[in-house]
C-alpha cells in the first residue's frame, strides 16, 4: 500500500511530472531532476524508498518531507523496498502509472528498477506508456554524485564535502530531550537529541554546527557519539548553543553540520574537558 503525503492539492498526482529513484534527500543530482520536472509545468511528485538494501537514509521521512516541501515538491510517495523488492520491471512500472497516471516520468541514466534491477530507462521509453526524459549524471570530487558517494564521505567525517554534494548541510531534526544534565554543571548546557536508527551514521566525533531558533541562528558546537569522560557509552547529539540562555526541553530542533573538528576523546578530569570546549567554541565562533 503507497503511502502519499500531499504538499499542495490532493487532485495533482493525476497528469504529474513524477520523479523516479531513491530519493533519501535530495543531492545535486536530485536537484538537477527536480529542476527540469518543474519547467514542465506540471505539478511534481517525488518517489522515496523506505527500508531499502541499504537500509539507513541519509534523512529520515519526516526530513525528507521537510526538504521536498521546501523545493517546491507537490507530493510524495513512500515505497516500502519490501513490497516493490519483487516486482518485475513490468509490473513496478504497471503499479505506478495505475496508481498515478503521470504525464511525463524524469529520472538519471543510471536509474533501475523492478527484481535484478532489469528496468532501466530505456525500458520506461519501449514501453511507451508515458513519456520519459533521462537525464545524465552530474560528477564531483572525480565520481558520480550519488547518495552512496554522500554516505562514504559522511562515514568520513568530510562533512563539507557531504554538503557540496547535498547543496545544503547535512542535518538532523529531533526532540530536545533530558539526560544526565551533566553539559550545564561544566557551563556548557546541551540540547540533547537521540539519532535515529533509521538515519546514517555520522563519523563519531564533535561537529561546528549551526541552529535556527525563533528567527536567530546561533553558531554552535555538537557532540555525536557516546560520552567516555563520563562513562556514558549511549550514542546521541548533544549541541552547545553559544549565546543561548533558556530551556529547551520538548523543542524540536534542527541542527546543521557544517565541518567535523576532532574525535571524541576520553579526558582525565572535567576541567581537562571545559578546557577543550571553550577551545572548540572560540574556533567557532572564528569561522565564518
Amino acid at each position: 500500500m503507497l503511502k502519499t503525503v500531499w504538499f499542495t492539492q490532493k487532485d495533482m498526482t493525476k497528469g504529474s511530472a513524477m520523479l523516479l529513484g531513491g530519493f533519501d534527500g535530495l543531492h545535486l543530482g536530485h536537484r538537477r531532476l527536480l529542476s527540469y520536472a518543474k519547467r514542465s509545468g506540471l505539478p511534481v511528485g517525488v518517489m522515496t524508498i523506505i527500508g531499502g538494501k541499504a537500509q539507513e537514509n541519509i534523512f529520515t521521512f519526516a526530513e525528507r518531507e521537510r526538504i521536498f516541501r521546501e523545493n517546491g515538491v507537490d507530493f510524495v510517495f513512500e515505497l516500502p523496498f519490501s513490497e516493490i523488492k519483487d516486482l518485475s520491471a513490468e509490473e513496478f512500472l504497471q503499479k505506478l502509472t495505475t496508481e498515478f497516471n503521470p504525464k511525463l516520468f524524469v529520472c538519471g541514466e543510471d536509474f533501475r528498477f523492478g527484481a535484478g534491477a532489469l528496468g532501466t530507462p530505456e525500458f520506461i521509453k519501449r514501453v511507451g506508456q508515458v513519456c520519459v526524459e533521462i537525464q545524465p549524471l552530474m560528477q564531483m570530487y572525480g565520481e558520480k554524485i550519488s547518495s552512496r558517494a554522500v554516505k562514504a564521505l559522511l562515514e568520513a567525517g568530510e562533512m563539507q564535502k557531504a554538503n557540496a554534494l547535498l547543496g545544503e548541510n547535512f542535518f538532523l531534526v529531533g526532540e530536545v530531550v533530558k539526560d544526565r544534565q551533566v553539559g550545564r554543571t561544566l557551563g556548557f548546557p546541551t540540547a540533547n537529541i537521540l539519532y535515529p536508527k533509521e538515519k546514517f551514521p555520522l563519523k563519531q566525533g564533535v561537529y561546528e554546527t549551526r541552529v535556527c531558533l525563533d528567527g536567530k541562528a546561533y553558531k554552535c558546537i555538537t557532540n555525536y557519539g557516546a560520552r567516555p569522560t563520563f562513562d556514558n557509552a549511549q550514542v546521541l547529539t548533544e549541541t552547545y548553543l553559544d549565546g543561548f540562555d533558556g530551556n529547551l526541553y520538548g523543542k524540536t530542533l534542527k541542527v546543521e553540520f557544517v565541518r567535523y573538528m576532532r574525535p571524541v576523546k576520553k579526558f582525565g578530569c572535567a576541567d581537562e574537558l571545559i578546557s577543550q570546549l571553550q577551545s572548540d567554541i572560540r574556533t567557532v565562533r572564528e569561522n565564518d
